[in-house]
Order: C-alpha cells, then sequence, then structure tokens
C-alpha cells in the first residue's frame, strides 16, 4: 500500500538538562519540568500555545505526564504517556509528528524524562511473563547465559557475531568507544566528558565479551523536550522559519519473523532498523550518503557496529572497516566523499541513557547541527540528519530532518545565538538553568496553579508535619 501524503510538520523547539548519574537528587518533575520550560523558550510558544502534550518514560506510575505537565499549565488538553523501552524518547515523536501530519493538531509538546536507578538495567514486575522472554529463551538456546547483565549479553553476543562473519577485532569495538567518549567533551549536557585511549577502554572490566565497562552506556537521571508544530503553525511566525527543522522523513518499526533466525545481530532488532531506516529515507529522498551527521543508539559499542550496517552508513559486513579508517569521526570526508560523524554528542555510551530522554536528546542534538548552533561540533556539509533509537522488545525509530529553507546549516557565533533566541548564550554549547521569569513567561497565563508545581512540596510536607 503506498504511503498517505503528510502534511507537513517541523521541530521548532527543543530543551534538555544535563545527564548526571542517578543519585536520587533530582525528581523526574523536576527534569521534565526544566526541559519543557527551555523547549517553550526556544520555540517562542507559551503553554497555551500547546494543544496536546506527550510523556515519554519507563520508570514511573502511570500519569507520570500528568504530573510533569500541570506544572506548565493546567489546561486540559489530551496528555499521552509513552513507554516503549529505550525508544520511548523518539516513540513520543513519531506520535507527534504523526498527529500533526494527519492534521489532528498545530503544536505538540513532548517531553522525556527518567529517575533511574544505578546499576543495570533491571525489572520491577517479576511476577509475570517478561516481555523478552522469548527473546532471553532464544540467547540461551543459542548462546548460553552468563552472569554479566542482560542487555549487555544479547548485544555483546552481537559483537562476537559480527566478529566470527565479518572479521571485526575486539580493538574495532574498543574504538568506537574511544571516539564516542572523545566526541562527549564538546557536549556539555554529557554525563561523562573523560577522554581515553584505545588502550585504556579494553583494559577497563569486561563485562561481557567484546564488551568492557567504557563500551556500556550508564543509567542516568535526565530529561529532553521538543515542540513540534504544523505548517500552518510556522507560516503564522515567518520570523521563527530560520530554526524550524523539517522531519523530512520518520518510521516507527518493529520486530520481523527475523528476530527469531537464531542469529544473535537479529536478535537485537536488525531487521526492524533496515525498514524503519529503508521507509524513513524513502520518504525524505535521500540515501545514507547524504548524512553528514547521525545520532545513532549506541547502548553499547557493539550495537554502533551492527547499526553502521543496518542503516546503510557502511557496506554490508564492512562497519569495522569504516570505524577503522576514521570514517565516522571529525576528519572523515578525504577522497570526495562527504564528511560522516557518528554521535557528535558523545552517544549514550559517553552522553548517557535516560531512557525516556534519550530520543528527543537525540533530536536536540541533530536540531542545534542543522541551525548551525553546535558551532565547538560542527560538522561541514550538513544538510541532513539522521536518528535511530532502538528499544529491545522491541521498537526501532528512524527519523531524517533537515533545515525548513532545504540549505546546507551555516555555523554561527555563539553571540549571534544568543541574540537571534533572545537568551543571551547559545545552548547547544552551553548547560544552563532557567529563571523564574523566563518561566513564567512561557506557563500558561491564566490556567495555573502554584499546587500543581514540585515548588509546592515542601508545604505540603509542613502543613503535614503538622497534622
Amino acid at each position: 500500500m503506498a504511503p498517505k501524503q503528510k502534511q507537513a510538520c517541523y521541530v521548532l523547539g527543543v530543551g534538555m538538562t544535563k545527564f548526571v548519574k542517578p543519585r536520587g537528587k533530582i525528581d523526574y518533575t523536576e527534569l521534565g519540568y526544566e526541559a519543557g520550560i527551555k523547549a517553550m523558550l526556544d520555540a517562542h510558544i507559551t503553554y497555551d500555545d500547546v494543544e496536546q502534550g506527550i510523556a515519554c518514560y519507563c520508570y514511573g506510575d502511570s500519569t507520570c505526564g500528568q504530573r510533569v505537565f500541570y506544572q506548565f499549565g493546567m489546561t486540559q488538553i489530551p496528555i499521552y504517556n509513552v513507554n516503549n523501552n529505550c525508544s520511548t524518547g523518539s516513540t513520543g515523536l513519531a506520535m507527534a509528528r504523526n498527529m500533526i501530519a494527519a492534521g489532528g493538531a498545530d503544536c505538540i509538546l513532548v517531553v522525556g524524562f527518567e529517575k533511574m536507578m544505578p546499576g543495570s538495567l533491571q525489572s520491577f514486575w517479576n511476577d509475570r511473563e517478561s516481555p523478552l522472554g522469548t527473546t532471553y529463551a532464544m540467547m540461551a538456546a543459542t548462546r548460553g547465559v552468563t552472569k554479566a547483565p542482560g542487555a549487555a549479553q544479547m548485544f555483546g553476543n552481537a559483537g562476537r557475531e559480527y566478529m566470527e562473519k565479518y572479521g571485526a577485532k575486539a580493538e574495532d569495538f574498543a574504538e568506537i568507544a574511544r571516539i564516542n567518549h572523545q566526541h562527549s567533551v564538546n557536549n556539555p549536557y554529557s554525563q561523562f566528558q573523560d577522554v581515553y585511549t584505545l588502550d585504556e577502554i579494553l583494559a577497563s572490566p569486561m563485562i561481557h565479551e567484546p564488551l568492557t565497562k567504557l563500551q556500556c552506556c550508564p543509567t542516568s537521571d535526565g530529561g529532553a523536550a521538543a515542540v513540534l508544530v504544523s505548517q500552518a503553525f510556522l507560516d503564522a511566525r515567518p520570523h521563527l522559519r530560520g530554526q524550524a527543522v523539517l522531519i523530512a522523513g520518520q518510521c516507527l518499526a518493529t520486530d520481523g519473523p527475523s528476530l527469531f533466525s537464531r542469529s544473535a545481530i537479529d536478535l537485537v532488532g536488525r531487521e526492524m532498523t533496515q525498514r524503519a531506516a529503508r521507509v524513513a529515507m524513502a520518504e525524505a529522498g535521500v540515501t545514507p550518503a547524504d548524512f553528514a551527521v547521525c545520532e545513532l543508539h549506541d547502548c553499547f559499542s557493539a550495537n554502533e557496529m551492527v547499526l553502521l550496517d543496518a542503516l546503510g552508513l557502511a557496506e554490508p559486513g564492512k562497519a569495522h572497516e569504516l570505524v577503522r579508517a576514521g570514517g565516522i569521526t571529525y576528519g572523515s570526508g578525504k577522497d570526495g566523499r562527504r564528511e560522516l560523524v557518528v554521535n557528535p554528542s558523545g552517544g549514550l555510551i559517553s552522553k548517557g541513557h535516560p531512557l525516556g530522554a534519550t530520543g528527543i536528546a537525540q533530536c536536540a542534538e541533530l536540531v542545534w547541527h542543522l541551525r548551525g548552533w553546535s558551532n565547538n561540533r560542527a560538522v561541514p556539509g550538513t544538510k541532513w540528519a539522521l536518528q535511530h533509537n532502538l528499544g529491545l522488545g522491541g521498537a526501532a525509530v528512524v527519523t531524517v530532518y533537515r533545515r525548513a529553507d532545504g540549505q546546507e546549516a551555516t555555523v554561527l557565533d555563539s553571540a549571534e545565538v544568543g541574540r537571534l533566541n533572545g537568551l543571551g548564550y547559545n545552548p547547544a554549547v552551553e548547560a544552563r538553568g532557567f529563571t523564574e521569569e523566563q518561566a513564567r513567561r512561557v506557563r500558561s497565563k491564566d490556567k495555573t496553579n502554584e499546587w500543581a508545581r514540585t515548588a509546592t512540596l515542601p508545604m505540603m510536607k509542613a502543613a503535614q508535619a503538622k497534622v
């Protein structure tokens, strides 16, 4: 069946918090609030402009989204709570885009947040069948089970298969991690900003071969948000066209029968990534060769390796050769080829991975590149940007972005960015908070209640103490 004609949808504003270690010091209400305020400031809108809200998180009770959004205003709009494993954030973006493309709304705020627990991912529902039960059963039947965290085993096994089939070496996976850690130095929101040598990465504690600790993403607390708008909404604000970024192609795909082919690579979602990439790129009218910048779901270095292959950024079975040739970092544009930088943000490995926020943070990074705001990590020739976000269980979302004017990004200095956004600084290269006056500027003008805000909690606790 031919795809239906979609109305244009743009990312008009983005915002995010710093990603930090999960120490219980910041609550999800604060993370979501900060990200949402920043996104609305960036989009130059107020919450009264927002017609629908989408909240993205994995760990939390039902209606956490309302708890976050009520702080912006109580305008009685629909608020949806989304949980789609590690692809939760980009699933929220896909939902918003579909609603706008179908004419169901003109302005949607998508907020992702996660307050996690230290250590590897765990389930709180041990009295029922796991959604990944059949997947783990296949892993056990084909590769066995160790004491390592389950996700590390699955992706590590995919890395092992890539080594067995195509000749990749342990050093190739470590090089991917080395590059991501090096990129993170220029991202002010990154959880880690440490640079490591290849030897240091290889010498870090082994988690599940070939993955050492420095090749695995950490758990994180963090928030990110995006404002998506229709063509009509943007046309009514022509002065904002220069910052708008078009979602030129997008696809959310789930697993096919090959999930259980007995291949460790298929078991981590190769087919759904291939489908999502094929559909999204076809809709945008581009090929993998058109991209200069890509944010890719590198929860483990092994996943980045197999995804370079699945997305078509490397020839089949030759992703390790691309890595060895320096083809995924700055300076990769050789012999007339377009430069390709993968995960200029540092990726999940170094930036962090608060599940509900990850996909939206990837979006923010790419929006800043296409606007020319990421002046400390800009990639020459950026006209198109590619995003990949994956959740086992499963869902893969691939999104293609381009500037509204269709031109290559022109790098702007931070003083110019601060003038354009009215904030006086460049959020792509400097992570700041916000003032109460700025928050008041974007919250609903007449549909707010102070009791809905996190700031009221100390008053509530004091009142309870008197009872």
